[in-house]
């Protein structure tokens, strides 16, 4: 059998290890017990996670502090993200501290960022800052933890990367000290996925995923089903790491497998690029994650996947050519050395094979790829694809008379891109005047509702940039602007800020501005809220008399709304 060229070499692991004494050595960011609620590379929607996040005792306003000497290189901004989020380069080791979902700035950093809010009259800022503008000192307090962006509870988001490539690594191979753990991965499920006209399974071309089930002490039992196998297949695990005192779940570090004590796969997550961190899609059961949001990991390589933690042999793809049975064993380790080995075995028993169903539109994963209906396209530049696949489209009439065209069946299974592909749909009533208010949404696959994706109006249709398939789309109109609502504006003067409820129903907010006597003020908001909040800074306002407030807001489309109010 025939190895992979990777990048992790037995001499690349030596050299890791004799090297690990060298490491930088960095501070810790809280001042608090250290316990994580994610480890780096925990897999998420469409990309690893890219940090640890360190819990917050469900609280915000924990002091934050740098981990090292260094200097302040970028300061983000925005609603949803890291929401407020400090880089600092540190020279001397050739890496950058990320903190995220900060709930505010130390006063320097504070002033700075506010200045530049109020020149680029935008509460949503990305500042590059000139190296040592902002110094920092290792233990400096820079901010208080919070909740802000795209969050789930109060906690730090907390990065190490390369400066140079921006690439992001495990922080916890510089702070692991500070964490306890001895508990072992939890193994969930295993799946068996014949190669499509190459393999079969228990006579189905089908992919198998079962659960693994445990006894009542806590181990994993054999599996609940005999798995008789011909031809090439892969194999994949559904598992999660634990973690001291815990209750959350993680990602596991390290996946081996073995057949016939001979290892044919492993993969070491220690750092990746996030240009390649939606290759994460290629790393899952795809299918499986879109339909029932589950978790496996295949342990082959599919040819459009060019991650860089893997080893294997063939491509981790198993031959079973022969009638025996093939003994098989994961191994599952932690960033700390815990492992769980899970034994099961596959019986080699001659089967036809089933021949691949007949491909009407067949996609390589190579190549720019293109379907062309009457009211429909769809375009797939080259190396956008995982693997190989046969396209399918349908369409339907719009019962409802909702929609402005057909509701357009794209793919019958979830299939991810790399980047984008190119979708257009055709309008069956091109009557709109505004033709920017067109738009294409996609329709919940259990309920129907749908979202407003965009789009572009052209030929007669709308096109729109996408980046997976399987799901059902139509065009859509937004003609409906957004919806102001003032909250208790006679105590704004009184307590010091004003409150703005902004919703909008269909292609979402893109801009707002407020404004007191013609002059800018800065409202802040937080993606997972509707409320805008002004706080009255005097020293830009002055004191004369406020007399007039304005507030606009545009959605996605061009539709405006503005608001006014005399303050008395």
């Amino acid at each position: 059998m025939q190895r992979s060229k990777n990048r992790f070499s037995i001499l690349t692991l030596l050299l890791l290890v004799v090297q690990s004494g060298l490491f930088a050595q960095y501070g810790e960011p809280l001042r608090i017990p250290l316990h994580l609620s994610a480890n780096f590379g925990e897999l998420r929607n469409n990309h690893f996670h890219s940090g640890i996040d360190f819990k917050t005792q469900q609280v915000i306003n924990k002091p934050v502090y740098a981990v090292a000497d260094g200097y302040i290189s970028r300061i983000s901004v925005s609603a949803g993200g890291y929401g407020n989020a400090i880089y600092i380069d540190h020279p001397e080791h050739g890496q950058t501290s990320v903190y995220g979902h900060l709930d505010s700035f130390s006063k320097q950093i504070a002033d700075y960022v506010e200045e530049k809010q109020y020149e680029n009259e935008s509460f949503s800022v990305n500042l590059y800052l000139e190296a040592h503008k902002i110094p920092i000192t290792k233990g400096e307090q820079i901010a208080l933890s919070g909740n802000r962006g795209s969050s789930g509870g109060p906690h730090l988001h907390f990065e190490i990367r390369e400066t140079k490539t921006q690439n992001p690594v495990d922080p916890l191979q510089y702070i692991a000290k500070s964490i306890i753990d001895s508990q072992k991965p939890d193994i969930r499920g295993i799946a068996f996925y014949p190669v499509s006209g190459q393999g079969v399974i228990n006579g189905e071309a089908a992919p198998t995923r079962l659960t693994i089930y445990k006894s009542k002490a806590g181990n994993p039992l054999p599996l609940q089903k005999k798995i008789m196998a011909w031809g090439i297949i892969g194999v994949g695990v559904k598992a999660y790491d634990k973690m001291n005192g815990q209750a959350n779940i993680y990602g596991v570090k390290h996946i081996r497998l073995f057949v016939d004590d001979e290892q044919v796969f492993s993969s070491s997550i220690n750092e990746y690029s996030f240009s390649e961190t939606r290759m994460l899609n290629s790393f899952i059961d795809f299918e499986d994650w879109r339909d029932n949001k589950s978790f496996y990991m295949k342990s082959f390589i599919e040819p459009g996947n060019k991650l860089d933690f893997y080893e294997s042999i063939n491509n981790g793809y198993i031959n079973i050519r022969e009638e025996r049975m093939y003994q098989m064993k994961y191994e599952l380790e932690d960033h700390f050395g815990n492992t769980t080995t899970y034994e099961f075995s596959v019986q080699g028993i001659f089967q036809e094979i089933p021949k691949s169903p007949k491909c009407e539109n067949f996609m390589a994963w190579k190549l720019q790829n293109k379907y062309v209906d009457y009211d429909f396209m769809l375009t797939i530049p080259e190396d956008n694809l995982y693997d190989n696949f046969c396209f399918t489209h349908s369409h339907t009439s719009d019962a409802t008379n909702d929609y402005y065209s057909d509701i357009h069946q794209v793919n019958n299974t979830p299939v991810p891109l790399h980047n984008t592909g190119k979708m257009w749909i055709k309008l069956k009533s091109d009557t709109l005047l505004q033709r920017n208010k067109y738009g294409i949404v996609k329709l919940n696959r259990t309920n129907n509702r749908d979202s407003w994706m965009g789009g572009k109006y052209g030929h007669g249709g709308v096109e729109l940039n996408i980046n997976e398939l399987g799901d059902r789309y139509a065009i859509s109109i937004d003609t409906i602007a957004p919806k102001i609502v003032p909250l208790n504006p006679q105590t704004w003067k009184q307590n010091g800020r004003i409150r703005i409820r902004l919703s909008d129903d269909k292609s979402g907010i893109s801009f707002f501005r407020g404004t007191i006597d013609g002059q800018f003020v800065l409202f802040e908001h937080d993606s997972k809220s509707t409320i805008y909040t002004y706080i009255f800074n005097r020293e830009r306002l002055g004191e004369l008399p406020i007399k007039n407030f304005q507030f606009i807001a545009r959605d996605g489309v061009g539709n405006e709304t503005m608001y006014e109010y005399l303050l008395n």
